[in-house]
Formats: C-alpha cells, sequence, structure tokens
C-alpha cells in the first residue's frame, strides 16, 4: 500500500475522530495521575499541563487499542503509562540539553533549576510504573521498560558517535530505532494488547509503530534542514550546532567529492557560525541528502501501513493509515 495515495484530510483532529471521547477521558484520568501531596510538585505538574502538546503517543495506544478490540480501563492506564514516560523524558532532556523552552513556554530547568527537574522527571516515572503495578499490568511494564532501556542506548550511542563524527547510515538507522522507534511500538503494542490477545495483531501493530516511528524521526531531522513551519525553540541548523550527523548529512558527506566532505566536517567539529551553517545546508542539499531523506522516510511509512492491510477497513484504520501521511508531511 503506497500511502502516499491517500488523499484524505490528515489533520491531526480528522485522525483523532473515532477515539476523540476516549481522549478526554485520558486528559481526566493523567491529570489525576500526576497529583501527589507534596504543593512544590502539584506546582510544576499543573506548569506542565499547560504545555500540553499534541498527544500523540496517547492518540496511538487509543487507535491501536479500537483497532483490535474495545476500548476499557487497562487501556487508559496503558496511555497514562505512556504519557507520564514521554513527559518525564522530556522533562530529562531539558537539561541534558539545557533548554530554555519546551512548546512555547519556559522549560521546566529554567524556572525550577536542574534539581528539581531531575527530581520531577524522576516523580513522573515513578507514578507511571506505580499505577501498572497497582493493577498488575506486567505486560505494560515490560513493554516500555525495554523501550526506556532502547531510548537511553540510542541517545548515548548518538552522543558517543556525535563526539567522533563517524556515523554511518546503518549507525544511524540505529539510533533512530532506539529513541524513536521504540516509543512508538511500546504505544501501538501496549494499546492492542489491552483490547486483545492475539499475538499476531500485537506483533502487526509493532511493526506499525516501529516504522512510524522510524518515519516521524527521519522527517524531523529533515525539518532542521528545511525550516520549520512553527518553530518552538528550534532553529534551522540546530542539529548542526549540536554536531548531530542525521541522515540528510549523513547521506551527502558519503556522496560528495572527499574536499567538500572534509570541509563541511571541519566546520561542524569547530563549530560553526552563521555563515558555515548556510554553507553546510546547502552542501547537503547539493549532495542530495534531502531527496535521499525524503525518500527513506516514505519507505518506512509505506512498510507501517502495509502492516495494516490484514485488518478490516474502519474509521480507526482510516485514520491510522491518515497518521502515517500526517507524519511524512508535517512542517513542523
Amino acid at each position: 500500500m503506497n500511502i502516499l495515495h491517500l488523499s484524505n484530510n490528515r489533520s491531526l483532529d480528522t485522525i483523532r475522530e473515532p477515539v476523540e471521547e476516549e481522549l478526554k477521558k485520558f486528559d481526566v484520568v493523567f491529570r489525576d495521575a500526576m497529583r501527589s501531596q507534596v504543593a512544590l510538585v502539584d506546582v510544576v505538574t499543573r506548569y506542565i499541563l499547560r504545555q500540553k502538546g499534541k498527544r500523540v503517543r496517547p492518540l496511538l495506544v487509543m487507535l491501536s487499542a479500537k483497532l483490535c478490540g474495545e476500548i476499557n480501563e487497562s487501556t487508559y492506564r496503558a496511555a497514562t503509562l505512556i504519557e507520564l514516560l514521554h513527559t518525564a523524558t522530556l522533562v530529562h532532556d531539558d537539561v541534558v540539553d539545557d533548554a530554555d523552552t519546551r512548546r512555547g513556554l519556559a522549560s521546566i530547568n529554567a524556572v525550577w533549576k536542574n534539581k528539581v527537574s531531575v527530581l520531577m522527571g524522576d516523580y513522573l516515572l515513578s507514578r507511571g510504573l506505580l499505577l501498572s503495578l497497582q493493577y498488575n499490568d506486567h505486560y505494560f511494564l515490560n513493554s516500555t521498560s525495554n523501550a526506556v532501556k532502547r531510548m537511553s542506548e540510542g541517545e548515548l550511542l548518538q552522543i558517543q558517535k556525535s563526539r567522533q563524527l563517524n556515523i554511518d547510515e546503518e549507525t544511524y538507522i540505529k539510533i533512530i530505532s532506539d529513541k524513536t522507534g521504540s516509543l512508538f511500538s511500546a504505544c501501538t503494542d501496549i494499546g492492542a494488547a489491552s483490547t486483545t490477545q492475539d499475538p499476531e495483531k500485537r506483533n502487526l501493530l509493532i511493526a506499525y509503530g516501529e516504522n512510524v516511528g522510524m518515519a516521524f524521526q527521519i522527517r524531523d531531522d529533515l525539518l532542521d534542514y528545511l525550516g520549520r513551519k512553527s518553530i518552538l525553540g528550534k532553529s534551522t541548523g540546530s542539529d548542526i550546532k549540536e554536531k548531530k550527523l542525521t541522515l540528510p548529512l549523513i547521506y551527502a558527506l558519503q556522496n560528495s567529492n572527499r574536499h567538500e566532505a572534509t570541509r563541511a566536517l571541519r566546520y561542524i567539529k569547530k563549530g560553526v557560525k552563521q555563515k558555515e551553517i548556510v554553507w553546510v545546508l546547502d552542501f547537503v542539499r547539493s549532495n542530495g541528502g534531502i531527496e535521499y531523506s525524503s525518500r527513506k522516510s516514505e519507505e518506512f511509512a509505506n512498510l507501517a501501513s502495509n502492516s495494516l492491510v490484514s485488518f478490516p477497513d474502519s474509521l480507526t484504520k482510516k485514520s491510522l493509515l491518515q497518521f502515517v501521511s500526517f507524519v511524512i508531511e508535517r512542517n513542523s
């Protein structure tokens, strides 16, 4: 199935329609799960809720669950566990990256400093674990624990390779599979597990999540070279400034003459200025990095869509297919 032939409206509002009411209930469950008797914790969690994102991961949990059966209380726990885990990683990431903003607001570490941020991330993670243990959701814990392990390994491998400036495409694919594919596949895995015991259905949705996550990350890396329609604390060329070698640059380095490749790496290694960023952006474009990365994103998108072929047609299946298209067409 070629997802590029889908002509339906692919806005997230449209994609949410089959589970719109369930997502409203999820918001209540998620807010309740974050509550604490410690006043500072509640102040920070209320601030986190103001930074509300697109809720992509709970959406994937709900759609995967509904594709396989009837959404139930364990589905809401699965979505809450995922969102608590994701939020905890964002809080920790902002500390690691020394980020000042998150979704248009000051980051937690910018407001309350690093110590509170790290402890808040730990608190959110523990709340998710305790919620699952309370209801013996051991399958959920196993799936998400594996995702956390992979995410950590992916981040550390990227740090190691960025220091060495020697990432090849195979290593890049492993990094984004661990960093992004793992959490997306955990979403679809535990969503399906909340409504079906059928291992074939679960495995198909795990494959869907992994591949749509890969397409998502490649598109995200592409946007750093294409520019973002709505930039929230991340400007074009930020990966270059941070010495991150992503697929557009990796391909250009491998498919350019040695002189230009050496020049690009020299700029990145020494710390680029604006005119050098512009040069590297042009270098990537002129050596096919944009086109190649777009094709790779589409390849993973098609693999994700093909995982759904055996499921009967429904509004839920249509939304999951539309989500794939949304991922590779988004501009922010």
